[in-house]
C-alpha cells in the first residue's frame, strides 16, 4: 500500500510547511492523493477546494497563492489533465507566484509503451517552473517529504528571493487505495531567508560534526570557523578548502565506533566523496543542518531539517568531544603512514601525499576517481594548532597536529566524472597566474590529452601534470565489482587497461616528461619548479589496491 503512503505523507509535508489551502481537480490516478486531501481537510489542517476543470482548477490555485502569499497545490490526474494547467504555470512564472503543481502518474516504466493516459508530462512544464521533480511511490519513504518540502520552499523562493512554480511529478504504482491510514505529524524544512548579513545561531547541545565537501575557499573557511568556535570534529574533503583544520582520516573515522555517538551534522559544501559520510547524512537518528546561500541545498540522504546561509557556532558543552575525534585521528594517522610506507611498490595513497606534500601553500587540481580519494588521506605537514576562537576556553589546546597544507584546491566534484581534467587544470592556472599542480590517474589524463595542445600564440599556462599511471581504472577494485566473482570480466569492462604510455603521449606533444617508479624518484622530480607544462608519470601497481583498501578501512575499526 505504498500509494497511500506516499499520499499521505506528501499531503502531511504540505501542512508541515504551513499550506492552508490546496485545489483538486479529481481523477482516477491521483485517488490516493485525494483521499489523503479529504482527510486532512477534515483534520482542520487545510481547506480544501474541489473544481472538475484542471484549467480553472489552476487559476483559482493562482489567485489564492496570489493573494495569500504562501504556496498552494492544484492537484490533477495524469494526461492531458496535466497539460491544462501550463497557463496558469506561465502566469504564476511570470508573475513570481509560488504555485504548486502536484501531477500524478504511472510508473516511469509505464510511460512511452502506450499505457493507458500516460506521456511524458514530467518535463512538460520546462522552463516555467523553479523546481520539478519525479516522487515514486516506491521510492525511498524519506524522499516523499523531502521532495515536498523542497518544492514548497523553491516555489515560496525563501532564500532565493525568486518565488514561482513547482512541480511534483507523483508516480503512483497499484493498488490505488487500501491500507489508508492517519496522517503523520511530521516537521517542516525550515529555510532560513539569505536577506541580511546576521548569521543564525547554534543551539549548544548535541554532539555534533561538521562535514564540509567540495567548496571554494570562503566555504570552506566558513566551515572551518563553525569547527572551531563549536569545537566540533571537522571531516573536510580534499577539495573542500577546509583541510587545515580538519581530521587527516575524518572519512575512516566516520566507520568507526565515534560515529555512532553523532547527534547533529552541519553540513557545508558538496559532500559526494566518501560512503561513510554518506551513511551519517542519511541516518534518522541524526539532526542535519545545511549551510548553503544557493536556493537549493544538498541533501541526497533526504534528512535536511534546517537550510541557513550562514551559521554561528555556540560554545560548546562537551569540550572533551573534540579532543577523542584528535586523538583517535593522530592514532589513525599513525597506522595508515605506518600501512602505506610497508607497501612493497609504490602506492596510491603515496603518490597522493608526496605531491599534496610538494604543494604547499600553492594551488593543486585533483582528478576524480581515485586520486582524490588517495588525497583524502593525505597530510602535507604539522602546523602548529591556532588555539584562539570565538567562544570561551580552548578548545584544541590538546591537539598535537592538524594535518593541512594551506592550498587552495580545486576539482570537478560538480558531477564527479573525469571529463575535462586537463584543460580544467589549464584554465585554473592560467586565471591564477600560478604554478598549478594536477593529479590525476591515467585514465583521466588520456581522456583529456587534447587539453595539452594550444595553438601557436596561445598562452601557457605554469603546470605540472602528475599521472598516477596503475593502467587502468584501479578505483573499481575497491567497489563491489572488485570481487573475486567478477574476475573473469573485471579486466575488460572495468579495469579498462589502455595500452597507451602517458609518456609517449606527452612526447608526441613535446611536453617536458618523466617516469619514476619510487619515492625518492617522485619527490626529486615534485622539487622541481614548475615552469611551462611538464608531465610526471608515477608507476603505481594496482594489483593490491583492493586488498589495500580494506586494510585501510579495517584500520576504523581498531578505533575505541
Amino acid at each position: 500500500m505504498s500509494s497511500s503512503r506516499c499520499a499521505g505523507t506528501i499531503v502531511a509535508q504540505l501542512c508541515a510547511q504551513g499550506v492552508t489551502d490546496a485545489v483538486l481537480a479529481s481523477g482516477s490516478r491521483s485517488a490516493p492523493l485525494a483521499l489523503a486531501l479529504a482527510s486532512a481537510e477534515a483534520e482542520g489542517r487545510l481547506r480544501l477546494h474541489v473544481r472538475f476543470d484542471e484549467r480553472s482548477a489552476g487559476f483559482l490555485a493562482l489567485g489564492l497563492a496570489k493573494a495569500s502569499g504562501r504556496p498552494v497545490p492544484v492537484l490533477t490526474t495524469s494526461g492531458t489533465a496535466v497539460g491544462n494547467l501550463l497557463p496558469a504555470v506561465m502566469e504564476a512564472h511570470h508573475s513570481g507566484v509560488p504555485l504548486l503543481v502536484i501531477s500524478a502518474d504511472r510508473p516511469a516504466a509505464l510511460v512511452g509503451v502506450g499505457a493507458n493516459q500516460t506521456t511524458d508530462q514530467a518535463r512538460l512544464f520546462q522552463p516555467f517552473v523553479r523546481w520539478s521533480a519525479r516522487v515514486s511511490s516506491m521510492a525511498s519513504e524519506t524522499s516523499w517529504a523531502a521532495q515536498t518540502a523542497r518544492a514548497c520552499v523553491l516555489a515560496a523562493g525563501v532564500g532565493s528571493c525568486n518565488p514561482g512554480p513547482a512541480h511534483l511529478n507523483v508516480e503512483l504504482d497499484q493498488p490505488l487505495v487500501g491500507g489508508e491510514v492517519a496522517l503523520p505529524e511530521l516537521a517542516a524544512v525550515v529555510r532560513e531567508s539569505s536577506g541580511g548579513s546576521v548569521a543564525a545561531p547554534l543551539v549548544a547541545g548535541p554532539r555534533t560534526v561538521v562535514v564540509c565537501g567540495d567548496a571554494p575557499v570562503a566555504v570552506g573557511r566558513q566551515a572551518a570557523q563553525v569547527a572551531r568556535s563549536g569545537g566540533f570534529p571537522l571531516v573536510a574533503e580534499p577539495s573542500s578548502n577546509a583541510r587545515d583544520e580538519a581530521l587527516r582520516t575524518g572519512s575512516l573515522l566516520l566507520g568507526s565506533a565515534l560515529a555512532a555517538e553523532v547527534q547533529r551534522v552541519v553540513v557545508f559544501g558538496h559532500p559526494t566523496l566518501s560512503r561513510s559520510v554518506n551513511r551519517l547524512l542519511a541516518r534518522d537518528d541524526v539532526e542535519i543542518i545545511v549551510v548553503s546561500a544557493a536556493p537549493e541545498w544538498p541533501d541526497a540522504g533526504w534528512r535536511a531539517t534546517r537550510v541557513v546561509s550562514a551559521l554561528v557556532a555556540a560554545e560548546p558543552d562537551d569540550s572533551g568531544w573534540l579532543r577523542r575525534w584528535q586523538a583517535a585521528d593522530a592514532l589513525l594517522s599513525a597506522r595508515v603512514d605506518e600501512l602505506v610506507a610497508g607497501q612493497p611498490v609504490l602506492t596510491g595513497p603515496a603518490v597522493a601525499a608526496a605531491v599534496v606534500a610538494s604543494v604547499g601553500s600553492g594551488v593543486l587540481m585533483l582528478g576524480n576517481s581515485q586520486p582524490i580519494r588517495d588525497a583524502d588521506l593525505a597530510t602535507a605537514s604539522s602546523v602548529t594548532p591556532d588555539c584562539s576562537h570565538s567562544g570561551g576556553g580552548s578548545l584544541i589546546q590538546d591537539a598535537e597536529v592538524l594535518p593541512g597544507t594551506g592550498a587552495r584546491v580545486f576539482a570537478n566534484r560538480g558531477l564527479a566524472g573525469i571529463d575535462g581534467t586537463v584543460s580544467t587544470a589549464v584554465g585554473v592556472a592560467l586565471a591564477s597566474g600560478e604554478p598549478v599542480t594536477l593529479l590525476c590517474g591515467d585514465l583521466t589524463f588520456l581522456h583529456d590529452a587534447n587539453g595539452l595542445a594550444a595553438g601557436l600564440g596561445e598562452r601557457r599556462p605554469d603546470l605540472r601534470i602528475v599521472v598516477a599511471d596503475d593502467s587502468g581504472g584501479s578505483i573499481f577494485a575497491t567497489l563491489e565489482y572488485g570481487d573475486v566473482r567478477y574476475a573473469d570480466s573485471f579486466e575488460r569492462v572495468f579495469g579498462t587497461p589502455p595500452g597507451v604510455d602517458p609518456v609517449r603521449l606527452a612526447e608526441a606533444h613535446g611536453i617536458p616528461v618523466r617516469r619514476v617508479e619510487d619515492e625518492a624518484s617522485l619527490t626529486a622530480a615534485l622539487h622541481r619548479p614548475i615552469q611551462g607544462l611538464d608531465v610526471v608519470v608515477a608507476t603505481i601497481d594496482r594489483a593490491g589496491r583492493r586488498a589495500l583498501n580494506a586494510q585501510l578501512n579495517a584500520l576504523a575499526n581498531l578505533v575505541d
